[in-house]
């Protein structure tokens, strides 16, 4: 054999080997880290039932969303709060009630808020909806939600009581952007007759923007931004104006997700996981039109929640995700480079976490799932 047919072949089994190393360090598993080892403080602001969502108002003051059906007005000065009327009868059932709550950006102008719920049907169906109304204060705390309007609905409506999804958030181009999931239907999410499984954007009115990627199709379709999701529990904006979702995956393939505009994600095409009986979906790698995820989990984090950190009580992580986990019962901490990104460190909180949110100070804040979960306030130690 000449040494030049040696060489061609040393190369030829190595260039595996190699890439097979390289695909190794880059899913290197992030480091776990106890309680013992956080460098954050948590401190315990109040107790909740079943708490789901909340956000800031521009006084300091937080609003928090109950998924029975109740939204709570927190004074974290004195810790006084207080249920706010004319919330909308919600569907209690399974993964179904309450959800995310989001303040307009005008919101100390206008007092508008937008909340997202399960809405009950005809039969015995189900579907998300998102409602706009302006939240009137009382000095003592108190208040309603007036002129409560619906803006937008999952359509169809489906029998069952899972993957509602139904986060919401508001974009640099000041559109309401919606995270609507596949009710555990499957084929929905690359349906464009209906906006399961989709990422939905909205003027702040409801109406569709006019330059939406299938905005010419009309009907439902001129909603969807991006289509192909499972169940979107996370979604967040980067300082270059990107948007970033997390979706849990089936058995595995929990997804983190660079959102770009008419993209297909592939969901129930392709999946990192598999079907919860065992029948295999085929990965991203095998069919290359469909955009692959940033990241994925398998095992799951169930993730829930997300923000990307822009404060200032912890620099080092200006620019970070945090997802909350709920399986995984963690805090995981997200490095982006660009439109790529990895799973930094993990901590290991004890308890499912169902929501992430920045407060005004710059300090982190999680609610725990479940009853009598506990509001937590993160800050550095010492």
């Amino acid at each position: 054999m000449t040494r030049k047919l040696l060489l061609s072949l040393a190369v030829t089994l190595t260039l595996p080997l190699f890439a097979t190393a390289c695909v190794a360090a880059d899913k290197a598993a992030a480091p776990v880290l106890k309680k013992a080892e956080w460098p954050f403080a948590a401190t315990e602001a109040g107790t909740f039932n079943e708490p789901w969502a909340m956000s800031f108002l521009p006084d300091g003051s937080l609003l928090v969303s109950e998924k029975a059906g109740t939204l709570q007005h927190v004074d974290l000065k004195t810790g006084k709060r207080a249920a706010i009327s004319g919330v909308p009868k919600v569907a209690y059932a399974g993964q179904g009630g309450f959800g995310d709550v989001l303040p307009h950006p005008g919101f100390a102008k206008n007092q508008l808020v937008y909340v997202s719920y399960a809405e009950a049907g005809e039969g015995d169906t189900r579907g998300a909806a998102v409602g706009r109304a302006r939240l009137v204060l009382a000095a003592d705390g108190s208040g309603a939600l007036q002129d409560f309007k619906v803006i937008w609905r999952q359509t169809p409506k489906v029998e069952g009581g899972g993957h509602y999804g139904h986060r919401l958030a508001f974009g640099p181009d000041g559109k309401l952007w919606i995270t609507s999931s596949e009710r555990q239907k499957f084929d929905p999410a690359q349906d464009m007759g209906g906006n399961l499984g989709k990422i939905v954007r909205l003027n702040d009115d409801g109406s569709v923007p006019a330059d939406n990627p299938f905005a010419s199709q009309g009907g439902v379709a001129a909603q969807v931004w991006s289509l192909g999701h499972r169940n979107a529990l996370g979604i967040a904006f980067d300082a270059r104006g990107k948007l970033w979702v997390h979706e849990m995956g089936p058995a595995g393939g929990d997804e983190l997700n660079l959102i770009e505009r008419g993209a297909n994600y592939g969901y129930p095409i392709v999946s990192n996981g598999n079907h919860y009986d065992g029948r295999d979906i085929p990965d991203h790698s095998t069919r290359p039109e469909f955009a692959a995820p940033k990241v994925t989990w398998t095992p799951v984090i169930s993730p829930a929640g997300f923000i990307i950190y822009t404060g200032t009580q912890f620099p080092q992580w200006k620019g970070s995700g945090f997802i909350g986990g709920l399986s995984s019962k963690s805090l995981v901490r997200v490095a982006f480079d660009g439109d790529n990104a990895r799973e930094a460190e993990r901590f290991d909180m004890g308890e499912r976490i169902r929501e992430v949110e920045q407060g005004p100070d710059g300090a982190i804040w999680l609610l725990e799932d479940g009853k009598n979960g506990r509001l937590l306030k993160l800050t550095p130690k010492g």
